[in-house]
């Protein structure tokens, strides 16, 4: 399958682009689609924008297609941090909020400067029991979590949640898709999160700028109630619209980046989501085993049953500069050294990277 991509991705052409949980890539579908969206800006200015009015909802269409949500309950936002920031300033100030010990900054950091009730669970190989365990003893509001995480990988089991849902119907789950959209089939309706948002330059290959939020429908009434209330009586939106697009998207929305979004997205659904998650699978066993039988992963990777294709092997400083001079792009995270694979990368990818390990 990778074979097909370096004339697409001009970076793989010159590197090992092991670096996708950082940053995706941009192709040259996309930049010949940004360069003719410009054109047409730069020749219709202001005509350019009313032929438009219509674009941001075909956006929404197409968001809420991949991930099968309402389109109705799909905000388009800059970015994650934004979107889930916004969530929390209308949850309400009295709530509990269980967490996971070292999630990603923008997940732990914008709940702990607020005025909730916290607590934690540890992300080891028992993370779901870890997480029942807390819910049963500490019954909070709230479960904010990624579900993969950022340093090391770590996937959450989505049967897992839906079940955990469905015990506890009123526990508010919110989650952070960055790592994980654009990975694997994923139905939102049916998958027992209330709120997901991530950013869609990783994974989705949607550039920079853009992002999304996804509300399931009992969600929307208990986010900002105080607006829901007044919106149902004063009947200030249309039926395909909710009151949630007045805190999420203010102001005019960039159509350069947010169509960005919807071209990677349909570019994805051409491509086959079941195909780029059977690939991204095949990778993630073959760099599990390879690295494992190096002895460069925690114990608590190796131990779990399934796993992302994002993996924290053992390093230095000394060991990331020697990956990089042998044009391996990586990252340094936690306590070492990041790698992630994507549908694009190959075999052989991990191949000389195992390679030059030993070296």
């Amino acid at each position: 399958m990778a074979d097909n991509f370096p004339k697409e991705f001009p970076v793989l052409s010159q590197y090992v682009y092991a670096n996708i949980a950082a940053s995706g890539l941009m192709y040259d579908q996309l930049v010949d689609w940004r360069q003719e969206h410009d054109l047409d800006f730069l020749i219709k200015g202001s005509l350019f924008r009313d032929e438009h009015h219509l674009f941001l909802e075909e956006i929404r269409n197409t968001v809420g297609r991949f991930f099968n949500c309402r389109p109705a309950n799909v905000s388009l936002v800059p970015n994650f941090s934004f979107g889930f920031n916004t969530v929390l300033e209308g949850i309400g100030k009295k709530k509990k909020v269980l967490l996971l010990k070292n999630d990603y900054p923008s997940v732990n950091l914008a709940v702990e400067d607020r005025d909730f009730e916290i607590c934690y669970v540890d992300i080891d190989e028992n993370l779901e029991q870890n997480i029942e365990e807390a819910v049963k003893k500490e019954q909070p509001h709230v479960l904010a979590l990624s579900l993969v995480q950022y340093i090391n990988g770590i996937k959450i089991d989505l049967d897992f949640i839906k079940a955990l849902k469905t015990k506890y119907p009123d526990l508010m789950i919110i989650a952070d898709g960055t790592q994980f959209c654009g990975t694997q089939a994923f139905d939102f309706e049916n998958s027992g999160i209330d709120v997901l948002g991530a950013s869609a330059y990783k994974w989705l290959l949607a550039g920079y700028g853009n992002g999304f939020m996804l509300f399931n429908q009992n969600s929307i009434g208990k986010i900002y109630a105080d607006a829901f209330q007044k919106t149902e009586q004063n009947g200030s939106f249309s039926k395909e619209q909710q009151h949630l697009m007045r805190f999420f998207e203010p102001g005019h929305l960039d159509t350069l980046n947010f169509g960005s979004l919807k071209f990677s997205l349909e570019f994805l659904e051409e491509i086959g989501i079941e195909r780029i998650q059977a690939r991204i699978r095949e990778l993630s066993d073959k760099a599990r085993q390879a690295f494992s039988e190096l002895g460069l992963l925690e114990d608590r990777v190796i131990r779990r049953k399934e796993h992302s294709s994002i993996f924290n092997i053992k390093g230095d400083d000394r060991l990331f500069k020697h990956l990089r001079s042998q044009d391996i792009i990586c990252s340094q995270r936690g306590n070492g050294i990041r790698l992630s694979f994507h549908f694009f990368n190959s075999e052989k990818d991990i191949s000389k990277i195992c390679l030059a390990l030993r070296s």
